[in-house]
């Protein structure tokens, strides 16, 4: 059967391919395969796959600057798997345009929930209107936001943020991608604006905004509305 997704994987580790192709196709996807940087921009190009599993170690560029060159031509969903850890490399491969990022070890759960928000995000279509999570519901059409059978009554600016995480549910934004598209270009450095707005919301709409499972943070990165 020829349905489900299309997903190239560009990574040159046998066993990590080897690992995601069967954790893949045993959930409905179909696979091909990329060991260079290269062949993964031919590929691409070649296939139009629904989603990219690009890894940051290629032997012959850097998974950033393929990412870069992919960008320029391609907005197919790309979720980076890489060892690296820092703050810095995250922030910068989401700025240049991942939809999102795994550290290695990761679980194939965690990949899958990933794989499937980045595709969805890219299919054209009708978008969904009401955002339900728990108690919580968000419907866009009406500005209405209520938790359990309760309105709840939100300003200006923290409506704006809100809207911006649900249009993105289940992606990570980086502090700079959500000031520059709630506050304007000129703000991207102000992160304490987000930490306080952040803040409210969470107590407007956590069970518990000391511990919160709605309105995930990112450290050093930025914020996940959770979708899953």
């Amino acid at each position: 059967m020829d349905e489900g997704p299309v997903v190239l994987i560009v990574d040159d580790e046998t066993q990590i391919r080897r690992f995601l192709r069967i954790s893949l196709e045993s959930n409905g996807f179909r696979v091909h395969e990329a060991t260079t940087g290269a062949q993964g921009l031919a590929q691409a190009a070649l296939l139009r796959p629904d989603a990219l599993i690009l890894d940051l170690g290629l032997p012959d560029d850097d998974g950033l600057t393929i990412l870069k060159r992919l960008r320029e031509w391609s907005r197919v969903p790309v979720v980076v798997l890489s060892v690296r850890d820092s703050d810095t490399d995250k922030v910068s491969l989401l700025d240049a345009g991942a939809d999102d990022y795994l550290t290695k070890p990761f679980s194939v759960d965690e990949l899958l929930a990933r794989l499937r928000v980045a595709i969805r995000h890219a299919q054209p279509g009708d978008e969904e209107t009401v955002f339900q999570r728990g108690r919580l519901a968000v419907d866009l059409a009406r500005r209405l936001v209520t938790l359990g059978d309760e309105p709840v009554r939100l300003t200006v600016t923290e409506y704006a943020l809100l809207r911006l995480f649900v249009q993105h549910a289940g992606r990570v934004l980086t502090h700079s991608q959500i000031l520059r598209q709630v506050w304007g270009p000129q703000y991207e450095q102000e992160t304490h604006y987000l930490r306080v707005y952040v803040a409210h919301l969470r107590q407007k709409l956590e069970e518990d905004p000391s511990n919160p499972r709605l309105i995930l943070t990112e450290p050093g990165v930025g914020y996940r509305l959770a979708a899953w």
